[in-house]
């Protein structure tokens, strides 16, 4: 069944406009009468077209459920920005695989730095990506994509979740020892083609952030967040 995004519904209508409406009615063909999926805030609206035109599909709410695709942790990611278009793999995976939010990082060894206004061109594009991942992976949510962070907020933010976890590339406890139990937010970074200075890693580790290992080969900077977030998906029994 078709799955869009929306606002919290009001009652048990509901209005898509946009670029959704112009995809219902133009590529998908559907008419009134045909069922869709809306979605809002982890909760499926299981519906049927009530009305539709080039502009806007109105729908009629049958009843809701909780999204079972959302996992019981809130997992963010907090990424080294990496060169290239990389970024774009990592967004559309993290986002498969259930990450909650995503948050770009400029680390000491990133080797991409974009002004500002390039920075939040790129912020709407990994946006656009995540919105399709949720999409085709069946997410009740659509995690988001921060505006690109330093490292030292981004060791605050992780002040503020029950377990942070970095990993990095010279050794740390393997992940799988990490104990998730009773957690219901947890944080991990993971850095650049470079990795992390000793300066970061010290300050992670002296802010309570535990380090990590992936295990004994170094993964590619697009490899290493895949990795973890699946492994920890797997660990707190969300896969």
């Amino acid at each position: 069944m078709p799955r869009f995004f929306i606002d919290e519904p009001n009652g048990s209508n509901a209005v898509i406009t946009g670029q959704d409406a112009v995809h219902i009615g133009r590529s998908l063909r559907m008419k009134t009468g045909d069922e869709l999926i809306l979605c809002s805030s982890g909760t499926e609206y299981v519906s049927k077209i009530s009305k539709i035109s080039e502009s806007s599909v109105n729908c009629e709410i049958m009843y809701s459920r909780p999204s079972a695709s959302e996992p019981d942790i809130q997992l963010h990611l907090f990424q080294a920005l990496p060169k290239a278009d990389k970024m774009d793999l990592i967004v559309q995976k993290a986002v498969e695989l259930g990450v909650c939010e995503i948050h770009p990082i400029l680390t000491e060894r990133c080797v991409s730095r974009p002004d500002s206004k390039s920075a939040e061109k790129k912020r709407l594009r990994w946006q656009k990506i995540a919105l399709e991942a949720a999409k085709q992976c069946g997410r009740g949510i659509i995690p988001q994509v921060s505006e690109i962070i330093s490292f030292d907020e981004c060791i605050r933010a992780l002040g503020g979740l029950d377990i942070s976890l970095l990993c990095y590339e010279k050794g740390g406890v393997p992940l799988k020892e990490a104990v998730f139990s009773s957690c219901g937010s947890a944080g991990v970074v993971t850095g650049s083609e470079g990795g992390f200075g000793p300066s970061e890693v010290l300050k992670a580790e002296n802010s309570g952030v535990k380090i990590i290992s992936l295990g004994r080969r170094i993964l590619r900077c697009e490899t290493a967040p895949i990795a973890a977030v699946s492994i920890i998906m797997s660990l707190t029994d969300n896969m």
